[in-house]
């Protein structure tokens, strides 16, 4: 029986890889992707994963051939990820409506987030002192299996009590790693649940979404006035299916 040999392409995570541990394949910042097909498709219109949530990450096993774990990956690796699966499936061209004007952004001329790679070590884990209380902590970047982890436990709280379900303070308990030097976990929870202030936790928050690696998702909108801003790129159901 016959074999059919689809291309492939490398792409180039934003994180350049310094974020993963030598032993790890992710830390050579590529990973090489094969062109879409019509499995993929299936992938992408099957309801069960649609509805459970997993259609993203089944579209990116079948079409990553390098050996990595997924769930390694920091979120906005997969970002990059996510945009070169549209792009080798069906084009770079992508077409929205924003403000109630139409837009087309060339996908290919995304641009990472200049980072700092001195903060990058190999390791998923970073020092901070929270700026109001002066407490010095570290904490990790987010990645896909941490994010299920705590998806995984908002879902069983929410079992307790739909109408009270703390993700804030739940995803913090997940990110630090340790609080003046303590990292039991109990001792971190109970410090997020009675120490951690809301400003520190906010400039926390804004601290990790300036320095981590990511895909700038952004294009320049011309507002009422002639001004130029930079707006988010709306990812919706015509990412995947233009024109439908």
């Amino acid at each position: 029986m016959a074999e059919f040999k689809l291309p492939t392409e490398t792409v180039d995570l934003p994180s350049k890889g310094l974020i993963y541990p030598k032993d790890n394949p992710l830390s050579s910042g590529k990973v090489e992707m094969k062109y879409m097909t019509a499995k993929e498709e299936d992938i992408l219109t099957n309801q069960n994963y649609i509805r459970n949530g997993t259609v993203i990450d089944k579209l990116l096993k079948s079409l990553i051939v390098s050996n990595i774990n997924i769930d390694d990956l920091i979120i906005g690796d997969k970002n990059a990820l996510l945009v070169s699966a549209r792009i080798l499936g069906y084009g770079s061209d992508y077409t929205f409506t924003s403000f109630g004007k139409e837009y087309t952004v060339d996908l290919s001329k995304l641009d990472s987030k200049i980072i700092d790679e001195s903060l990058f070590t190999g390791k998923n884990e970073f020092e901070y002192t929270l700026p109001h209380s002066g407490t010095k902590i570290t904490f990790q970047i987010m990645t896909e299996g941490l994010d299920k982890q705590i998806e995984g436990e908002l879902k069983g709280l929410s079992k307790i009590n739909k109408d009270n379900i703390p993700e804030m303070s739940t995803r913090m308990k997940y990110i630090i790693l340790s609080v003046e030097g303590e990292n039991d976990k109990k001792y971190i929870r109970d410090f997020v649940d009675k120490g951690l202030l809301a400003r520190d936790a906010k400039a926390l928050r804004d601290h990790i979404v300036k320095i981590q690696p990511d895909v700038k998702l952004v294009f320049d909108r011309e507002t009422y006035d002639g001004d130029i801003e930079e707006e988010e790129i709306p990812i919706n159901t015509n990412f995947f299916f233009p024109n439908v």
